[in-house]
Protein backbone atom coordinates (compact mmCIF):
# COMPACT_ATOMS: atom_id res chain seq x y z
CA UNK A 1 0.00 0.00 0.00
CA UNK A 2 1.27 3.43 -1.27
CA UNK A 3 0.59 5.89 2.15
CA UNK A 4 2.59 9.08 1.88
CA UNK A 5 3.94 10.21 5.44
CA UNK A 6 5.38 13.34 6.14
CA UNK A 7 8.40 13.55 8.17
CA UNK A 8 6.94 14.14 11.48
CA UNK A 9 4.74 10.90 11.15
CA UNK A 10 7.66 9.14 9.94
CA UNK A 11 9.68 9.94 13.04
CA UNK A 12 6.21 9.43 15.10
CA UNK A 13 6.07 5.60 14.09
CA UNK A 14 9.79 4.93 14.00
CA UNK A 15 10.06 6.24 17.69
CA UNK A 16 7.23 4.07 18.97
CA UNK A 17 8.85 0.80 17.25
CA UNK A 18 12.15 1.58 18.97
CA UNK A 19 10.30 1.44 22.02
CA UNK A 20 8.16 -1.10 21.33
CA UNK A 21 10.94 -3.21 20.14
CA UNK A 22 13.25 -2.03 23.14
CA UNK A 23 10.78 -3.23 25.89
CA UNK A 24 10.30 -6.96 23.61
CA UNK A 25 14.47 -6.69 24.36
CA UNK A 26 13.98 -6.00 28.05
CA UNK A 27 11.21 -8.97 28.20
CA UNK A 28 13.14 -11.54 27.05
CA UNK A 29 11.95 -11.46 23.15
CA UNK A 30 8.57 -11.48 23.32
CA UNK A 31 5.48 -9.75 24.00
CA UNK A 32 2.28 -10.47 24.30
CA UNK A 33 0.20 -9.07 21.57
CA UNK A 34 -2.15 -6.98 23.98
CA UNK A 35 0.53 -5.29 25.10
CA UNK A 36 1.66 -4.47 21.60
CA UNK A 37 -2.08 -3.45 21.27
CA UNK A 38 -1.82 -1.15 23.96
CA UNK A 39 1.00 0.74 23.40
CA UNK A 40 0.17 1.20 20.06
CA UNK A 41 -2.87 3.09 21.05
CA UNK A 42 -2.34 4.19 24.29
CA UNK A 43 1.33 4.58 25.13
CA UNK A 44 1.50 8.42 26.50
CA UNK A 45 2.30 10.69 24.20
CA UNK A 46 2.82 8.43 21.50
CA UNK A 47 -0.07 5.85 20.88
CA UNK A 48 -2.62 6.26 18.42
CA UNK A 49 -5.74 7.81 21.10
CA UNK A 50 -2.63 9.17 23.25
CA UNK A 51 -1.36 11.89 20.45
CA UNK A 52 -2.37 14.64 18.74
CA UNK A 53 -3.93 13.56 15.35
CA UNK A 54 -6.99 13.54 13.25
CA UNK A 55 -8.90 10.55 13.88
CA UNK A 56 -12.87 11.08 12.91
CA UNK A 57 -14.55 11.68 9.78
CA UNK A 58 -13.93 12.26 5.62
CA UNK A 59 -10.49 13.29 6.95
CA UNK A 60 -9.31 11.07 9.57
CA UNK A 61 -9.44 6.96 9.52
CA UNK A 62 -12.86 6.00 10.22
CA UNK A 63 -16.21 7.84 10.29
CA UNK A 64 -18.29 6.55 13.13
CA UNK A 65 -21.94 6.81 13.24
CA UNK A 66 -22.82 9.78 14.99
CA UNK A 67 -20.33 11.67 12.18
CA UNK A 68 -23.38 10.40 9.80
CA UNK A 69 -26.19 12.14 10.62
CA UNK A 70 -27.65 13.26 14.03
CA UNK A 71 -30.61 11.01 13.42
CA UNK A 72 -28.56 8.78 15.26
CA UNK A 73 -27.94 10.34 18.37
CA UNK A 74 -31.66 11.03 17.96
CA UNK A 75 -32.97 7.80 18.10
CA UNK A 76 -30.84 6.79 20.86
CA UNK A 77 -32.42 9.06 22.72
CA UNK A 78 -35.65 7.54 22.75
CA UNK A 79 -34.23 4.70 24.53
CA UNK A 80 -32.84 6.70 27.35
CA UNK A 81 -35.73 8.77 28.13
CA UNK A 82 -37.72 6.46 29.93
CA UNK A 83 -34.84 6.01 32.04
CA UNK A 84 -34.26 9.87 32.73
CA UNK A 85 -37.79 10.44 33.27
CA UNK A 86 -37.76 7.33 35.75
CA UNK A 87 -34.90 9.42 37.51
CA UNK A 88 -36.82 12.46 37.77
CA UNK A 89 -39.77 10.65 39.26
CA UNK A 90 -37.55 9.27 41.56
CA UNK A 91 -35.97 12.57 42.82
CA UNK A 92 -32.37 11.27 41.28
CA UNK A 93 -30.17 13.67 38.44
CA UNK A 94 -30.69 12.87 35.36
CA UNK A 95 -27.56 11.87 33.88
CA UNK A 96 -25.96 10.68 31.15
CA UNK A 97 -22.09 9.16 31.02
CA UNK A 98 -20.34 8.25 27.83
CA UNK A 99 -17.13 6.51 27.21
CA UNK A 100 -14.99 7.70 24.68
CA UNK A 101 -16.84 10.32 22.84
CA UNK A 102 -15.16 10.97 19.23
CA UNK A 103 -15.35 14.17 17.94
CA UNK A 104 -18.55 14.95 20.61
CA UNK A 105 -21.13 14.49 18.16
CA UNK A 106 -22.86 12.23 19.49
CA UNK A 107 -23.37 13.93 22.73
CA UNK A 108 -24.53 16.91 20.56
CA UNK A 109 -27.00 15.34 18.94
CA UNK A 110 -28.34 13.66 22.53
CA UNK A 111 -28.61 16.79 23.83
CA UNK A 112 -30.05 19.11 21.18
CA UNK A 113 -32.98 15.85 21.01
CA UNK A 114 -33.27 16.01 24.87
CA UNK A 115 -34.10 19.99 24.21
CA UNK A 116 -36.20 19.62 21.21
CA UNK A 117 -38.18 17.43 23.14
CA UNK A 118 -38.59 19.90 26.53
CA UNK A 119 -36.25 17.47 28.13
CA UNK A 120 -34.10 19.16 31.28
CA UNK A 121 -30.47 16.71 31.46
CA UNK A 122 -28.51 17.76 34.87
CA UNK A 123 -25.68 16.16 33.72
CA UNK A 124 -23.32 15.31 30.55
CA UNK A 125 -20.38 13.53 31.52
CA UNK A 126 -17.38 11.94 29.23
CA UNK A 127 -14.40 9.57 29.66
CA UNK A 128 -12.16 10.32 27.44
CA UNK A 129 -8.54 8.82 27.20
CA UNK A 130 -7.59 11.08 23.94
CA UNK A 131 -6.29 14.52 24.96
CA UNK A 132 -6.85 15.82 21.42
CA UNK A 133 -10.45 14.33 21.29
CA UNK A 134 -11.29 15.55 24.83
CA UNK A 135 -9.75 18.82 24.09
CA UNK A 136 -12.41 19.06 20.70
CA UNK A 137 -15.38 17.33 22.75
CA UNK A 138 -14.80 20.86 24.98
CA UNK A 139 -14.92 22.61 21.99
CA UNK A 140 -18.09 21.38 20.55
CA UNK A 141 -19.58 21.15 23.64
CA UNK A 142 -19.13 23.33 26.23
CA UNK A 143 -21.12 26.37 25.48
CA UNK A 144 -23.99 23.81 23.43
CA UNK A 145 -25.13 22.59 26.87
CA UNK A 146 -25.39 26.38 28.25
CA UNK A 147 -27.16 27.37 25.37
CA UNK A 148 -29.35 24.14 25.32
CA UNK A 149 -30.17 24.56 28.83
CA UNK A 150 -28.13 26.82 31.32
CA UNK A 151 -28.60 24.05 34.13
CA UNK A 152 -27.00 21.02 31.90
CA UNK A 153 -23.70 20.60 33.26
CA UNK A 154 -20.67 19.21 30.64
CA UNK A 155 -18.12 17.23 32.86
CA UNK A 156 -14.58 15.25 31.68
CA UNK A 157 -13.97 12.41 34.58
CA UNK A 158 -11.23 9.96 35.02
CA UNK A 159 -12.48 7.56 35.94
CA UNK A 160 -15.86 5.65 36.23
CA UNK A 161 -17.86 6.96 39.54
CA UNK A 162 -19.21 4.17 41.61
CA UNK A 163 -23.06 3.57 42.77
CA UNK A 164 -23.56 5.19 39.62
CA UNK A 165 -27.62 5.70 38.81
CA UNK A 166 -28.05 6.75 35.05
CA UNK A 167 -27.27 5.91 31.65
CA UNK A 168 -23.70 4.63 30.51
CA UNK A 169 -23.20 4.95 26.76
CA UNK A 170 -19.91 3.75 24.41
CA UNK A 171 -20.35 3.50 20.86
CA UNK A 172 -17.45 1.66 19.18
CA UNK A 173 -15.66 1.51 22.36
CA UNK A 174 -15.22 -1.76 23.32
CA UNK A 175 -13.49 -2.68 19.72
CA UNK A 176 -10.74 -0.54 20.61
CA UNK A 177 -9.98 -2.71 24.11
CA UNK A 178 -6.53 -4.53 23.70
CA UNK A 179 -6.88 -8.12 23.49
CA UNK A 180 -4.89 -11.29 22.39
CA UNK A 181 -4.03 -13.04 19.87
CA UNK A 182 -4.32 -17.05 19.23
CA UNK A 183 -3.19 -19.77 16.80
CA UNK A 184 -4.65 -23.19 16.88
CA UNK A 185 -1.93 -25.63 16.17
CA UNK A 186 -1.18 -29.65 16.65
CA UNK A 187 -4.36 -29.81 18.61
CA UNK A 188 -3.99 -26.71 21.21
CA UNK A 189 -4.40 -23.40 21.37
CA UNK A 190 -1.47 -20.85 21.91
CA UNK A 191 -0.45 -17.32 22.64
CA UNK A 192 0.47 -15.37 19.23
CA UNK A 193 3.21 -12.70 20.64
CA UNK A 194 5.61 -10.26 19.22
CA UNK A 195 9.00 -10.29 18.22
CA UNK A 196 11.40 -8.49 16.48
CA UNK A 197 13.01 -10.71 13.82
CA UNK A 198 15.69 -8.63 11.58
CA UNK A 199 14.85 -5.19 13.43
CA UNK A 200 11.37 -5.46 12.39
CA UNK A 201 8.20 -6.14 14.38
CA UNK A 202 6.78 -9.84 13.57
CA UNK A 203 4.27 -12.64 15.09
CA UNK A 204 5.47 -15.10 17.26
CA UNK A 205 4.35 -17.99 18.97
CA UNK A 206 3.98 -18.30 22.66
CA UNK A 207 2.97 -20.42 25.10
CA UNK A 208 -0.21 -22.65 25.45
CA UNK A 209 -3.18 -21.33 26.74
CA UNK A 210 -4.58 -22.33 29.98
CA UNK A 211 -8.02 -24.31 29.12
CA UNK A 212 -9.23 -22.16 31.65
CA UNK A 213 -8.98 -18.95 29.71
CA UNK A 214 -10.34 -20.52 26.62
CA UNK A 215 -14.17 -20.00 25.89
CA UNK A 216 -16.37 -23.42 25.78
CA UNK A 217 -16.38 -23.09 21.88
CA UNK A 218 -12.46 -22.79 21.63
CA UNK A 219 -12.58 -26.34 23.40
CA UNK A 220 -15.43 -28.00 21.87
CA UNK A 221 -15.04 -26.85 17.99
CA UNK A 222 -13.35 -28.07 15.11
CA UNK A 223 -10.58 -25.76 13.99
CA UNK A 224 -7.69 -25.96 11.20
CA UNK A 225 -4.47 -26.10 11.50
CA UNK A 226 -2.92 -22.31 11.72
CA UNK A 227 -6.51 -20.85 12.69
CA UNK A 228 -5.98 -17.90 14.62
CA UNK A 229 -8.59 -15.56 16.51
CA UNK A 230 -8.53 -13.33 19.18
CA UNK A 231 -9.34 -13.94 23.71
CA UNK A 232 -10.67 -10.50 24.94
CA UNK A 233 -9.73 -10.73 28.68
CA UNK A 234 -9.50 -6.63 29.14
CA UNK A 235 -12.82 -6.29 27.02
CA UNK A 236 -14.73 -8.91 29.89
CA UNK A 237 -13.05 -7.04 32.95
CA UNK A 238 -14.04 -4.31 31.44
CA UNK A 239 -17.81 -4.77 31.53
CA UNK A 240 -17.38 -6.38 34.35
CA UNK A 241 -16.52 -3.17 35.97
CA UNK A 242 -19.28 -1.18 34.13
CA UNK A 243 -21.57 -3.15 35.48
CA UNK A 244 -20.64 -3.15 38.86
CA UNK A 245 -20.33 0.77 39.28
CA UNK A 246 -23.78 0.77 38.02
CA UNK A 247 -26.23 0.90 40.19
CA UNK A 248 -29.52 1.81 39.03
CA UNK A 249 -29.94 2.61 35.49
CA UNK A 250 -28.99 1.03 31.86
CA UNK A 251 -26.00 0.57 29.74
CA UNK A 252 -26.03 0.98 25.74
CA UNK A 253 -23.16 0.27 23.49
CA UNK A 254 -23.08 0.05 20.03
CA UNK A 255 -19.98 -1.60 17.98
CA UNK A 256 -19.30 -4.33 15.25
CA UNK A 257 -18.61 -7.74 16.46
CA UNK A 258 -20.65 -11.44 16.79
CA UNK A 259 -22.03 -13.54 18.97
CA UNK A 260 -19.28 -16.60 20.11
CA UNK A 261 -20.87 -19.14 17.34
CA UNK A 262 -20.09 -16.34 14.93
CA UNK A 263 -17.11 -15.24 16.26
CA UNK A 264 -15.57 -18.47 16.78
CA UNK A 265 -17.05 -19.27 13.27
CA UNK A 266 -14.51 -22.49 11.90
CA UNK A 267 -14.55 -20.07 8.68
CA UNK A 268 -13.50 -17.27 10.03
CA UNK A 269 -9.71 -18.57 9.88
CA UNK A 270 -7.88 -15.18 10.22
CA UNK A 271 -9.42 -13.95 13.03
CA UNK A 272 -10.97 -10.45 13.06
CA UNK A 273 -7.84 -7.91 13.82
CA UNK A 274 -7.54 -4.95 11.77
CA UNK A 275 -5.66 -1.97 11.36
CA UNK A 276 -7.31 1.19 9.30
CA UNK A 277 -5.06 4.56 7.92
CA UNK A 278 -6.70 7.28 6.65
CA UNK A 279 -10.01 5.22 5.62
CA UNK A 280 -7.67 1.98 4.38
CA UNK A 281 -8.08 -1.29 6.07
CA UNK A 282 -4.91 -2.89 6.22
CA UNK A 283 -4.13 -6.44 7.94
CA UNK A 284 -0.81 -6.32 9.25
CA UNK A 285 -1.13 -5.07 12.72
CA UNK A 286 2.93 -4.06 12.99
CA UNK A 287 2.31 -1.60 9.75
CA UNK A 288 2.95 2.03 11.11
CA UNK A 289 2.26 1.64 15.34
CA UNK A 290 1.04 5.01 16.20
CA UNK A 291 -0.10 6.49 13.34
CA UNK A 292 -2.62 3.66 12.48
CA UNK A 293 -5.86 2.66 14.62
CA UNK A 294 -5.96 -1.14 15.88
CA UNK A 295 -9.58 -2.79 16.08
CA UNK A 296 -11.11 -6.28 16.67
CA UNK A 297 -14.74 -6.91 16.33
CA UNK A 298 -16.76 -7.13 19.59
CA UNK A 299 -17.33 -10.99 21.01
CA UNK A 300 -20.99 -10.03 22.76
CA UNK A 301 -21.78 -13.82 23.77
CA UNK A 302 -18.91 -12.99 26.74
CA UNK A 303 -19.21 -9.44 27.11
CA UNK A 304 -23.19 -10.33 28.13
CA UNK A 305 -22.04 -12.93 30.47
CA UNK A 306 -19.45 -10.22 31.95
CA UNK A 307 -22.55 -8.02 32.87
CA UNK A 308 -24.64 -11.00 33.80
CA UNK A 309 -21.91 -11.75 36.49
CA UNK A 310 -22.34 -8.39 38.19
CA UNK A 311 -26.14 -8.89 38.68
CA UNK A 312 -27.13 -7.02 35.84
CA UNK A 313 -31.16 -7.57 35.37
CA UNK A 314 -31.18 -8.50 31.57
CA UNK A 315 -28.86 -8.11 28.76
CA UNK A 316 -30.45 -7.74 25.16
CA UNK A 317 -28.60 -7.49 21.44
CA UNK A 318 -30.14 -7.15 17.94
CA UNK A 319 -28.46 -5.44 14.84
CA UNK A 320 -28.34 -1.46 14.61
CA UNK A 321 -30.72 -1.65 11.83
CA UNK A 322 -33.22 -3.58 14.29
CA UNK A 323 -32.79 -1.04 16.60
CA UNK A 324 -32.53 2.18 15.28
CA UNK A 325 -36.41 1.46 13.43
CA UNK A 326 -37.92 0.41 16.75
CA UNK A 327 -36.55 3.44 18.53
CA UNK A 328 -38.52 5.21 15.92
CA UNK A 329 -35.68 6.94 13.53
CA UNK A 330 -37.82 6.50 10.56
CA UNK A 331 -40.51 8.30 12.40
CA UNK A 332 -37.58 11.35 13.30
CA UNK A 333 -36.11 11.49 10.58
CA UNK A 334 -39.85 12.49 8.66
CA UNK A 335 -40.17 14.98 11.63
CA UNK A 336 -37.16 16.80 10.87
CA UNK A 337 -37.18 16.85 6.90
CA UNK A 338 -39.73 17.14 3.99
CA UNK A 339 -39.46 13.67 1.36
CA UNK A 340 -40.68 16.19 -1.31
CA UNK A 341 -38.24 17.87 -0.76
CA UNK A 342 -35.33 16.00 -2.73
CA UNK A 343 -32.68 18.98 -1.71
CA UNK A 344 -33.04 18.72 2.01
CA UNK A 345 -33.97 15.04 2.37
CA UNK A 346 -31.57 13.36 0.22
CA UNK A 347 -28.96 14.28 2.13
CA UNK A 348 -31.14 12.60 5.53
CA UNK A 349 -31.84 9.81 3.23
CA UNK A 350 -28.34 8.70 1.87
CA UNK A 351 -27.90 8.43 5.99
CA UNK A 352 -30.42 6.52 6.88
CA UNK A 353 -29.11 4.15 4.01
CA UNK A 354 -25.77 4.03 5.68
CA UNK A 355 -27.31 3.71 9.06
CA UNK A 356 -29.72 1.09 8.00
CA UNK A 357 -28.67 -1.14 4.78
CA UNK A 358 -27.63 -4.68 5.79
CA UNK A 359 -24.17 -4.06 3.55
CA UNK A 360 -23.67 -0.99 5.25
CA UNK A 361 -23.78 -0.66 8.93
CA UNK A 362 -26.72 -2.38 9.22
CA UNK A 363 -26.34 -5.82 10.42
CA UNK A 364 -22.62 -5.57 10.65
CA UNK A 365 -22.88 -3.29 14.14
CA UNK A 366 -25.05 -4.58 16.98
CA UNK A 367 -26.09 -2.61 19.61
CA UNK A 368 -26.09 -4.53 23.30
CA UNK A 369 -28.30 -2.89 26.38
CA UNK A 370 -28.48 -4.33 30.01
CA UNK A 371 -29.98 -2.66 32.91
CA UNK A 372 -29.33 -2.70 36.79
CA UNK A 373 -32.60 -2.19 39.29
CA UNK A 374 -35.02 -0.86 36.52
CA UNK A 375 -37.70 -2.06 38.65
CA UNK A 376 -36.29 1.10 41.04
CA UNK A 377 -36.89 3.56 38.38
CA UNK A 378 -39.69 2.18 36.23
CA UNK A 379 -42.11 -0.21 38.03
CA UNK A 380 -43.15 -3.57 35.65
CA UNK A 381 -41.03 -2.16 33.40
CA UNK A 382 -38.52 -4.72 31.95
CA UNK A 383 -35.45 -3.96 29.45
CA UNK A 384 -37.33 -4.91 26.37
CA UNK A 385 -40.02 -2.77 27.00
CA UNK A 386 -37.41 0.21 26.30
CA UNK A 387 -37.55 1.96 22.51
CA UNK A 388 -34.93 0.09 20.38
CA UNK A 389 -34.94 -3.11 22.31
CA UNK A 390 -38.15 -4.40 21.98
CA UNK A 391 -37.30 -7.10 18.71
CA UNK A 392 -35.82 -10.57 18.84
CA UNK A 393 -32.72 -10.80 21.10
CA UNK A 394 -29.82 -12.57 19.96
CA UNK A 395 -28.23 -13.61 22.45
Amino acid sequence: MDITLTSLETAHTELLSQKIMAEIVSQGGWMPFSRYMEMALYEPGMGYYSAGAHKLGAGGDFTTAPELSPLFGAAIVETLLPILEGLRAQGLPTQILEFGAGTGKLAQSILTRLHDLGFSLDRYDIIEISPDLAQRQKERLQHLAKELNPSTQCHWLSALPSNFKGVILANEVIDAIPCDAIIYQHGFWYWQGVAVIDGKLTWSIGTPVKQSLLPEVLLTGSFSEGYVSELHTPANAWMRQVANHLATGLFLTLDYGFPESEYYHAQRLEGTLMAHHRHHAIQDPFYLPGLCDLTTHVEWSQIARSALEEQADDVYLSNQASYLLDAGIGDIALEVGDPSNPETFLPISNALQKLLSEAEMGELFKVFAFTKNLNALLPDHALEDLPGLRGRNRL
